[in-house]
């Protein structure tokens, strides 16, 4: 089912979308509309695969379900072609958080790779500030609408170049006006967090959140270097866990597991995983334990005590929404309520904000399943 399909899709009653939801992984560029990188893109010169936005809409899923992370990140190509100048930007930021408020989304984290946007003659500081821009725009957009949303900025530094601790930087003197953590993405197998070390000791010093793609395209030494290296305080994806977990036995719905110390300590810990399910399914992440959604290990990761969150990834490129990935869920492991409200307060609990803040999602959220 479509996105659109899944806008009206109820559960216990309650429509799904209506719902509050948080929102911790989403890429700005993997959540441009297609109609937007057509106009930008007619604008300035850049050329596309397709002149019409469905045609562009079924060009980004043929591309995503390749089963590759590698040739999944190809389509930013071109979505990233068209977003170099402030005023693009801009506007991609500000529908951005208009599109996340008519999900039904109360907050959200906006993550994005400022160095990806120089090309038109930008620094780091006015792409950061021309997103910040489009981000109270789409605010103040979906308040006139009567839809309460908040969104923070989330920079990353692509972990394959050598700007991480320049981003890192520029991450720490916006932390009082939109930023509120770093994350490393990019190419995951063979860039580890540790190749950034000395970053994440300046961020630690500065005391500044850090969560860290690991655990999609590499496996537990991933993960293993996200929080050892990194510091991680969240796990960007992570589903990859589960191959540190021993099934010894299962019968019916019962499961006895043997846990690695790795996943003993994120599972203790309460480290929270920023699982996108469709996502994925899409990059071949899941691919050890099937290719269904159903084969996903995210009910496995749930019933076993982690902190797991249902995020989007890349909206435009996944053909997604939270709303939509909420309904997967129920459909592939029967999910109720309950169950989608504990994914919500734990989404809400490892929000980077303060805890009085953390607890204001809580209660908005326990208030909007109760309606």
């Amino acid at each position: 089912m479509t996105a659109d399909q899944y806008a009206d899709r109820r559960v216990q009653g309650l429509s799904l979308r209506d719902l509050p939801k948080i929102s911790l992984h989403d890429h700005l560029d993997g959540g441009v509309r297609p109609a937007t990188i057509l106009e930008l893109a007619a604008e300035t010169g850049v050329p596309t695969p397709a002149n019409e936005v469905r045609q562009l809409r079924r060009w980004f899923a043929e591309q995503a379900d390749s089963g590759s992370l590698t040739e999944y990140l190809k389509t930013f190509d071109l979505v990233t072609a068209v977003m170099q100048t402030e005023e693009a930007l801009t506007r991609i930021a500000r529908e951005y958080v208009v599109d996340l408020a008519r999900d039904g989304v109360i907050y959200g984290e906006v993550r994005w790779a400022p160095e990806q946007h120089l090309t038109g003659g930008l620094t780091l500081a006015q792409a950061v500030d021309a997103v910040q821009r489009g981000i109270e725009q789409g605010e103040d957009e979906a308040d006139a609408a009567g839809d309460s949303i908040r969104v923070a900025q989330l920079l990353s530094a692509m972990r394959h170049n050598d700007r991480a601790r320049e981003v890192a930087e520029l991450a720490v003197a916006f932390r009082e006006r939109g930023v509120v953590a770093f994350d490393i993405a990019g190419p995951e197998d063979g860039f580890p967090a540790s190749q950034h070390r000395e970053t994440f000791d300046y961020l630690a010093a500065e005391f500044f959140p850090v969560t860290v793609h690991a655990g999609e395209a590499a496996g537990p030494a991933s993960i293993r270097s996200a929080l050892v290296d990194g510091r991680a305080l969240r796990l960007g994806h992570g589903v990859r866990i589960a191959e540190d977990l021993q099934i010894i036995e299962q019968e019916g719905d019962e499961v006895q597991v043997q846990f690695g110390d790795l996943a003993r300590w994120v599972r203790d810990r309460e480290i929270p995983l920023e699982l996108s399910p469709s996502s994925n399914l899409q990059t071949g992440a899941i691919a050890r334990w099937g290719d269904e959604l159903a084969d996903h290990p995210f009910d496995l990761l749930y019933q076993l005590g982690f902190s797991v969150t249902v995020n989007t990834d890349n909206r435009t490129m996944s053909g997604t929404t939270l709303t939509r990935e909420l309904g997967l869920l129920v459909d592939a492991f029967d999910y109720d309520l309950d169950d989608l409200e504990t994914f919500q307060f734990n989404a809400a609990s490892a929000a980077f904000l303060p805890v009085e803040e953390r607890e204001e999602l809580v209660e908005m959220i326990a208030e909007g399943f109760e309606r």
